[in-house]
């Protein structure tokens, strides 16, 4: 068989295609009669259809993985499945199934065979063995046939004396019956790729086999010899992921990711059938007639093998009828051409043409034809004509807004994802090529050009369904794929140890959801990359955030784990962990053999009452904030007290990794240590919030400013709290200070206070506002082993201080030079003004466009004081006055309670350093009449 030159290529149209299937199809087979099929897929089921009517005859459901193999005996009476996770059931020609699962392999079951007298059922794994069943009694024959490599097809030979393996190092020739190997020679691996598919020819004089991407060719070996016969057969450019032979031995069809091709083994000429996706399985009808395909699209196409092709048309019959495919696609396509013919310059045949070849998925051709039409209508002679121009798109014109809409949509991904139908690591560039070479991306342009408005929510629900991606969240092992590791390589190819197989299972996971795109943190970053690392970690809550689902693998929680796993697996001890799970919004968790946590098979786990009160046992976040977190400044103090406990590989990222929860964007510097990465962050939150509840903290200063710890475990305790006044004893004491007097110093100090400027840093010092009060005396002593001092300060009670630093005892007849201040910072809070939350969304947002109300609508409302005087001005003065001096009292009622303070100690410069405690200072003002020379701001190391 040699090549020739003048191979023909037609591109026809699917007979008869068939839905039902969730998730991409991967199995195909035929009984001996025709009349029914059976497919595997990933969406766990196998299902038995009738192929005349297209009719699902029997979902055959029972496996609980992926399934890649199905396979039907050849005297018909029995059906053949395997699943990824090395199940195997068999069934009856009905579809009830025959056995239990039966788990006969450690990896996923690829291939499956079934001997010629239907009495043995080869299974073969990437667990590198194949096993020979017994189709009677369902038990194994002898022993595994070990063949050094994972394997990805077995077929028996016509006789059934010889099996022949496919494995990712070489092909193998076995005796089944003496388990001895006859032959071994390497195939496509010579080629650096994988062996994917084999198939005999009925004579057996011929064995023909597929490779992947590296050499995507079909080679033909002499089973004599074992040697190669001719030239490979190229075409393909993709994975060519089945091979199989027609009845007569004269047809090869391939499955590849590019397309189905039917190869004439005589003169290798062939026909491209157009699947509208990627493909993986492929058989002929048992009469020959037909090709059946599957694949990513999740249909099974049937498509009718040219009359020139078939053996059983004499050739002169075959040459006047090879056009005529009895498909009403083709009926549309023969009239417009009919159209074109009689009339060139007319824009309505390709109008037609047009419409034909869109409706048989066509696309790239129905565009051409668009196009054709544009032109014609654009020269068309009358201006009535010419006028129908404008109800359509120009095609650059659409072709730019699909792009714009996918850099939009991917602004918020990350640069570097994973394939789970390829199982290869891709980047901006590939991900954005890929689609525009996918079926969706072809039939969403064709399909826009029609539309003058251009259809921008159906361009954004296409481009959003295909780049949607899955994150995952894990616990880092000993041995993680890094970039270079998986650079190049099909992820699924790799030997699956330690991090590898966590990889494969995700990415398999996800696939099987339907989803095309996975990232994790191991390989989808350049960790040599400074600049990638920077941009990735600014990144991250962002990612996560905008991911379609986020994956939660908890290595540590076995199957079938009772409620309370979750709160005790060590995921939850992780410090990047906390925005992995807040920043999405939907998430699942996987055990660690990937099955669903409490069996809960709701589509988000945030909806999961069980699993929210568990992981607010475990975590401390309130349930609002687990569910629907939004990220800010906001209750900052409670939000470092959600990663106190936790650690961190690196010491840094326990700042790094809050940077998302904060909302804030700053430098990733490895090495700069933990305070001072600490430091940045929390200096960043005072500064830009004005949140002063940070300053809240027991424990060692930092070195980075000392009003910061040194060590997240200071926010481990709960913040201070101490009780509040009710409003009966705020009214009681604001009854008390309603003389001019006292009115008249609240006033002042309400004032001076309101003035205040924010807390803010500069070259790490703090600049804080806050009413200091001068230490008078220091006295020390000791209990309980611990130092304590007695401390006076002027306006305050007498409290006691213990911590590590020493402090220098003095007193009034016998004062100190250094000055000493405990002070409270100021908190705005405390004026009573209108709380301005954050919003928590647009939508939330009063509607200020409303063009329905007038002036009168905003001026003068019912029940105005304005409405109370002739020009509105002197009674709205009044109200305002009163309403400030009534908070101003509540102000100084206020500052008589008790209040966390911290101790100061003046340095050198005149600046001052924070003097650390172990425990909280409560202290409480004495005195107020003295309090408005004690508000200052303090510039604190």
């Amino acid at each position: 068989m040699t090549e020739t030159k003048q191979s023909a290529i037609r591109v026809i149209t699917a007979s008869q295609t068939f839905e039902g299937h969730e998730s991409i199809v991967l199995g195909v087979a035929v009984s001996p009669d025709s009349r029914r099929m059976v497919t595997a897929s990933y969406d766990k089921t196998v299902r038995l259809w009738d192929l005349e009517n297209g009719v699902v005859l029997k979902i055959m459901e029972g496996h609980r993985f992926s399934i890649r193999a199905v396979a039907v005996s050849r005297n018909g009476q029995f059906i053949a499945s395997g699943d990824d996770g090395g199940v195997l059931i068999a069934w009856n020609r009905d579809g009830e199934p025959i056995t239990k699962p039966i788990k006969v392999h450690s990896g996923q079951i690829r291939g499956l065979d079934i001997s010629p007298d239907s009495t043995l059922l080869a299974t073969s794994s990437e667990d590198t063995t194949v096993k020979l069943w017994n189709t009677k009694t369902w038990t194994v024959q002898g022993n595994p046939i070990n063949c050094g490599a994972q394997i990805a097809c077995v077929r028996y030979s016509p006789s059934g004396e010889l099996l022949a393996i496919a494995t990712d190092e070489n092909i193998q020739i076995w005796n089944p019956g003496k388990r001895e190997c006859i032959a071994k020679f390497q195939g496509h691996c010579a080629f650096r790729c994988y062996n994917t598919s084999l198939a005999w020819t009925p004579d057996g004089t011929r064995l023909l086999s597929s490779g992947s991407t590296k050499d995507p060719t079909i080679r033909e070996w002499d089973t004599s010899t074992w040697m190669q016969v001719g030239e490979p057969w190229k075409g393909h450019t993709e994975v060519v992921w089945m091979i199989a032979l027609n009845p007569a031995g004269t047809l090869l069809a391939s499955a590849s990711q590019d397309n189905v091709r039917l190869w004439q083994l005589s003169d290798r000429r062939t026909t491209i059938f157009k699947h509208p996706s990627s493909v993986y399985c492929a058989t002929f009808s048992t009469d020959g007639k037909h090709i059946l395909s599957g694949g990513q699209d999740q249909i099974i196409s049937k498509w009718a093998v040219p009359l020139l092709a078939r053996e059983d048309i004499p050739k002169d019959q075959a040459s006047d009828d090879a056009l005529r495919e009895d498909t009403p696609c083709n009926d549309t396509l023969l009239d417009a051409e009919k159209v074109i013919e009689l009339n060139p310059s007319s824009y309505f045949g390709y109008q037609l043409k047009y419409t034909a070849l869109h409706g048989a998925h066509r696309y790239d051709e129905a565009i051409e034809a668009f196009k054709i039409m544009l032109s014609k209508l654009e020269n068309a002679p009358d201006m009535e004509t010419t006028k129908l121009r404008q109800q359509y798109v120009n095609p650059s014109e659409a072709e730019r807004a699909i792009q714009e809409t996918i850099e939009a949509q991917l602004d918020d991904a990350p640069h570097r994802l994973l394939n789970t139908f390829t199982g290869r690591l891709c980047d901006r560039e590939v991900q954005i090529d890929a689609f525009k070479r996918s079926t969706e991306y072809k039939k969403l342009l064709s399909s826009t050009l029609v539309h003058v408005d251009l259809r921008m929510e159906r361009i954004k629900d296409v481009v959003e369904t295909y780049f949607r991606y899955v994150m995952l969240s894990h616990r880092w092992g000993g041995k993680e794929p890094l970039l270079h590791n998986i650079q190049d390589k099909v992820v699924y190819n790799l030997d699956p140890v330690g991090g590898i197989a966590k990889l494969q299972s995700f990415c398999a996971t996800a696939r099987d959801m339907g989803y095309r795109w996975t990232w994790i943190d191991t390989c989808c970053i350049d960790q040599t990359n400074n600049v990638e690392v920077q941009q990735s970690v600014n990144s991250m809550f962002v990612w996560y955030r905008h991911s379609a689902l986020t994956i939660i693998y908890l290595s540590d929680v076995p199957p079938s784990s009772q409620p309370g796993a979750l709160a005790s697996s060590v995921w939850n001890t992780r410090g990047w962990t906390v925005q992995e799970f807040l920043a999405p919004k939907f998430v699942l968790f996987y055990q660690k053999d990937w099955s669903l946590y409490l069996d809960d098979r709701s589509p988000n786990h945030k909806d999961s009452l069980a699993i929210m009160q568990e992981m607010g046992d475990a975590t401390g976040i309130d349930a609002r904030a687990l569910v629907a977190f939004r990220p800010g400044m906001r209750d900052a103090r409670e939000k470092l007290q959600w990663v106190s406990a936790r650690v961190t590989k690196w010491q840094e990222d326990i700042a790094y990794s809050l940077f998302g929860i904060f909302g804030v964007n700053l430098p990733i510097i490895y090495g700069e240590k933990k305070q001072k990465a600490l430091g940045r962050l929390l200096q960043e939150v005072v500064a830009q919030s004005g949140d002063i509840s940070a300053l809240d903290w027991v424990g060692k200063s930092s070195e980075f400013n000392s009003c910061l710890p040194a060590n997240i475990t200071s926010y481990t305790a709960p913040p201070c709290t101490l009780p509040s006044l009710s409003e009966d004893e705020i009214q009681t004491s604001v009854s008390l200070l309603q003389n001019t007097e006292a009115m008249e110093s609240a006033s002042r100090l309400y004032t001076l206070l309101d003035h205040m400027s924010a807390p803010r840093f500069a070259n790490c010092r703090l600049h804080l506002p806050c009413i200091a009060f001068r230490v008078t005396a220091v006295k020390r002593g000791r209990a309980q082993d611990q130092e304590i001092y007695q401390v006076k300060a002027d306006g305050l009670h007498d409290l006691l201080i213990t911590t590590e630093d020493k402090l220098i005892q003095f007193s009034s007849p016998r004062p100190t030079m250094q000055t000493f201040f405990l002070v409270r910072p100021w908190n705005r809070y405390l004026l009573d003004l209108p709380d301005f939350a954050e919003p928590s969304g647009l939508a939330e947002l009063p509607d200020v466009a409303d063009d329905t109300q007038s002036e009168e609508d905003y001026w003068s409302a019912p029940g105005s004081p304005l409405q109370d005087s002739p020009d509105g001005f002197p009674v709205a003065q009044e109200s305002a006055d009163s309403e400030l001096s009534d908070r101003a009292l509540r102000l100084t009622a206020r500052l008589t309670q008790p209040f966390g303070a911290f101790l100061l100690a003046q340095q050198r410069g005149g600046e001052y350093k924070r003097i650390a405690s172990d425990h909280d200072i409560i202290a409480q003002v004495k005195d107020l009449s003295s309090i408005l020379d004690m508000v200052k701001t303090l510039e604190i190391l």
